[in-house]
């Protein structure tokens, strides 16, 4: 075996960690993969013979190609889709399993309970925010080294990432764990949306909950606020929820509305002491079009 082939094989040792690293940041599966195969040129090019810890290292470089690609989506003008409050709408890929098990390179790209509403305040962060975040709180690099990839000191890396801490924890507090009881609430919410029953919707959700709309760059994307307003939209939950296909949205029930084989919106749920605080509804054609809907089949 040649020395490449070697380096190969050690580096695919680690990709499904790297990419679990690159969705936090950009949260898209296909820019991930790109980060994952712009580390491997790297990692082709660069001698590591004197490197101790490869993971560390290529968890490291996947962060920088992440910033890279970052700080290029705002010079291309290509930041998330805001609405009229300047609140981010548009959402993240979804990982969509089906509804009772997540396959063994899913547990890993989710781990750490990356929920949608997570991955939205994610990306509201500003680039250098979102790596000191995501590289220490969620993967244990050592400020040193993230400060080396952000141009700033240690001092002022850790701060980025305590600024960060203080966003995600006021913006997307931890979610109910019980797996059936929060499948009971979707399930709750569902047959409220088919019969169209505006005060069993009322009762599901949160007094504060937030609803997002991502249709994608030909579709507006919408935000609405508090349980009223959200369950005034029942008529449109009920053309998904008669076609809804129960599933698994980065690890918590939601579920895929699907017509003729095909997707047509993802619904994701936050719940949080029993009701649902957030609710994010990707409808976007060209990402949904990327979804495989034979894994609800199974």
């Amino acid at each position: 075996m040649t020395e490449k082939e070697i380096l190969a094989r050690r580096f695919e040792e680690h990709r499904t960690h790297l990419r679990a690293v690159a969705y936090r940041m950009l949260g898209s599966l296909s820019e991930a993969d790109d980060a994952v195969q712009e580390t491997w040129l790297k990692l082709s090019r660069s001698d590591v013979s004197e490197v101790g810890n490869l993971g560390g290292w290529l968890t490291t470089v996947t962060g920088r190609v992440c910033l890279d690609m970052l700080r290029s989506r705002a010079t291309r003008h290509e930041e998330p889709l805001h609405d009229q409050d300047g609140q981010v709408v548009r959402l993240p890929d979804p990982v969509i399993s089906g509804a009772d098990r997540i396959d063994p390179e899913q547990e890993i790209l989710l781990a750490d309970s990356v929920g949608i509403a997570l991955m939205v305040v994610l990306q509201t962060l500003a680039p250098a925010e979102r790596l000191a975040f995501v590289l220490h709180d969620m993967f244990h690099v050592p400020f040193d080294d993230i400060a080396e990839v952000i141009d700033r000191t240690p001092a002022a890396t850790r701060q980025l990432a305590s600024r960060a801490r203080r966003r995600v924890q006021g913006q997307a507090p931890a979610p109910d764990t019980d797996l059936a009881a929060r499948r009971r609430v979707v399930d709750a919410f569902l047959a409220a949306a088919r019969g169209g029953d505006f005060d069993a919707l009322v009762a599901v959700l949160d007094p504060d909950i937030v609803a997002r709309s991502d249709g994608g760059t030909l579709r507006p994307g919408g935000l609405l606020r508090g349980a009223t307003e959200v369950a005034s939209q029942a008529l449109m939950f009920a053309r998904f929820a008669e076609a809804a296909l129960p599933a698994l949205i980065n690890g918590t029930p939601g579920f895929v509305a699907v017509a003729d084989g095909r997707p047509m919106s993802v619904m994701a749920f936050t719940i949080q002491g029993g009701r649902v605080t957030a609710l994010d509804i990707l409808t976007d054609p060209e990402r949904l079009a990327r979804i495989d809907v034979s894994v609800l089949m199974r």
